[in-house]
């Protein structure tokens, strides 16, 4: 897969969430963007306040495909460029 493809265009409207995680427990570990999704918090809710946050903010989901692709360039603010891992 060439991460450098498809980027997610930043949009000041737009708000996002991407799934991190979902506990035994019923809540979900997500990343919540405004803008530009690869600069995001991450958050936890039980999952029935998740779905009213989703609905509030009217939230674009990021697949996983979106995912790696913020992973892959995240990588440049921790390793000096986009997918180097040393």
């Amino acid at each position: 897969m060439n991460m450098s493809a498809n980027p997610i265009q930043p949009n000041p409207l737009t708000c996002y969430v991407r799934v991190i995680g979902e506990g035994e427990a019923g809540y979900v570990g997500f990343e919540f963007a405004i803008g530009d999704p690869e600069l995001a918090v991450e958050l936890v809710l039980h999952v029935s306040a998740f779905e009213e946050f989703c609905a509030r903010h009217r939230v674009v989901h990021l697949d996983d495909e979106a995912g790696e692709r913020l992973d892959y360039q995240r990588m440049k603010w921790r390793f000096g460029a986009p997918g180097i891992t040393h």
